[in-house]
């Protein structure tokens, strides 16, 4: 399957580590159906595709990574 990063499934998550591959460049990340991998936060195996929005021990975190403050306040300025 292909999902946007922004999409909250346990595969998009950067505290999940389970076999998938991340386009970066399109923010895309690729899984299998049926892939599992552990839940670094909770420690727990996980199915890639869980949905995540419910779950209340959840540290879910997108993969895409934050912006430097400086960067920011350069895009800030450019526009």
């Amino acid at each position: 399957m292909i999902l946007p990063t922004e999409v909250k499934v346990c595969a998009t998550c950067s505290y999940w580590d389970g076999e998938r591959q991340v386009d970066t460049e399109m923010k895309l990340v690729v899984v299998t159906e049926k892939c599992a991998g552990e839940c670094l936060v909770q420690e727990k195996v996980k199915q890639g595709l869980h949905d995540v929005r419910q779950e209340r021990a959840c540290l879910w975190e997108d993969l895409e990574p934050d912006t430097p403050p400086e960067d920011k306040a350069a895009d800030s300025k450019a526009a």
